[in-house]
């Protein structure tokens, strides 16, 4: 690994171990952003028309952008990607209990591989609403104290396990212990969880309206191997395609010819539609207003959407050892490698031949090894914001990706070198298309 490389995988383990939820991301990317001289816009305000960077936050989802005075209908380079992983949330009133043992009530957010989170211990992390005089306010809270842990079934009460596998029940398996019901540390299982999301919140419980809050493993991200060059961390799906996003913009934010945007969008793990998803107008409606910002009308807003390209970033999965049978064989994909290009027949994947053309000749003229991938016939593909957004824009788009082994798990895999190569090929691609 290169010494450029270790930094730039050192701050992105930095960023992650700061991002537990959606709405650290969007904290985190907008924080960066403000360092490097980029200005916050508000939905409901006149937008600047000077030049700048800018960026605007919607919840879980953040689009920033920076403009030198390129003509209204100059092209959009746009790196999109999503906040959210898989995880386990808190239900509204999660407290309860079971046989003297106080635990969290949580419903299962996306397609979350429940195994990973059994064994493990889990701090808490999100958003609570409070009351603030008369108004209301969101704090976000974080904390890395390790409250709860989901205990496995011995093997002894369960010996069929290794024969016919292990079957969880979301409902009946998946609730997480964090005390004892009744006594001084749990005061009570109903309690207990308000009094401390008031603690987190700093507020009192009466205070609290709601929440939007989740589960993580509070294991910081780990580099290892005999050659330490590989990454296990939570969240690699997809805040590593988050915090190179940001990254490449702040280094092109100088772009003369295009421009540079990200749109980083919230509930992609559920289907993208909300006010912060993908299927939402958030990103059609930002792209409008910064062409009007620049004096473009509707018709120059459609030139520049002709003029523009998508990069839809996702992980992408590296062709595991032990389940190589599960891969396309004459696709197979290697951590540390590159990025990879993502094809699919049925448009689960939005590339075209023209973009992976355009993406490829970016790496070729970057130094960096592209790799290419494909489901395998008999088995169904998942998908990406690419497909939604294009559909959504009419714009060309490519889905591209760091490879990853045990994508939606509570600890993902990737190799260390793959940020900084993906980062300059995206470098290369926004600032000479």
């Amino acid at each position: 690994m290169a010494p450029s490389d270790a930094h730039m995988i050192n701050d992105i383990m930095a960023d992650i171990s700061a991002s537990p939820s959606p709405f650290h991301v969007v904290e985190t990317v907008a924080s960066a952003l403000a360092a490097e001289g980029f200005v916050g816009v508000n939905d409901h305000e006149p937008w600047p028309t000077e030049h700048g960077g800018f960026y605007l936050r919607r919840n879980g989802a953040i689009v920033a952008w920076a403009h030198q005075g390129q003509p209204a209908e100059a092209g959009f380079r746009i790196i999109g990607a999503h906040t959210d992983s898989p995880n386990l949330r808190l239900k509204p009133q999660p407290g309860t209990s079971k046989v003297g043992l106080a635990q969290v009530g949580v419903e299962v957010y996306g397609g979350v591989l429940l195994n990973s989170w059994l064994d493990r211990e889990l701090g808490l992390s999100g958003r609570v609403v409070v009351r603030d005089g008369d108004d209301q306010k969101g704090v976000l809270v974080h904390t890395d104290d390790p409250l709860f842990v989901i205990p496995q079934l011995a093997i002894h009460l369960d010996r069929e396990i290794s024969t016919t596998g292990l079957l969880l029940n979301k409902q009946q398996h998946m609730a997480p212990i964090g005390g004892f019901a009744g006594s001084d540390d749990a005061k009570g299982a109903p309690e207990q969880p308000l009094a401390l999301i008031a603690e987190l919140a700093d507020v009192d419980p009466a205070d609290v309206l709601s929440h939007e809050l989740m589960l993580h493993d509070v294991r910081p991200p780990q580099i290892y191997g005999y050659r330490k060059n590989l990454l296990a961390a939570p969240r690699i799906d997809n805040q590593l395609s988050c915090f190179v996003a940001q990254r490449v913009l702040t280094a092109t934010a100088e772009t003369p010819d295009s421009v540079p945007m990200i749109a980083l969008f919230d509930h992609e793990e559920v289907g993208s539609t909300s006010a912060s998803g993908a299927g939402s107008p958030l990103l059609a409606s930002v792209l409008e207003r910064s062409v009007s910002a620049r004096g473009g009308d509707h018709g120059a807003f459609r030139r520049a959407i002709a003029n523009s390209l998508l990069v839809s970033a996702d992980g992408a999965h590296a062709t595991h050892p032990n389940y190589a049978d599960r891969h396309e064989p004459d696709h197979q994909i290697a951590l540390n490698a590159g990025p990879v290009l993502k094809y699919n027949a049925n448009e689960r994947y939005a590339t075209t031949a023209e973009t992976a053309a355009a993406f490829r000749r970016a790496c070729d003229r970057a130094g960096v090894p592209v790799q290419e991938f494909v489901t395998r016939t008999d088995l169904a593909c998942g998908s990406t914001i690419g497909p939604i957004s294009a559909a959504e824009l009419g714009m060309a788009t490519v889905d591209v990706g760091c490879p990853q082994l045990a994508m939606h798990s509570a600890r993902e895999t990737c190799g260390t070198d793959d940020a900084a190569m993906f980062h300059a090929a995206l470098v290369e691609l926004f600032t000479n298309p």
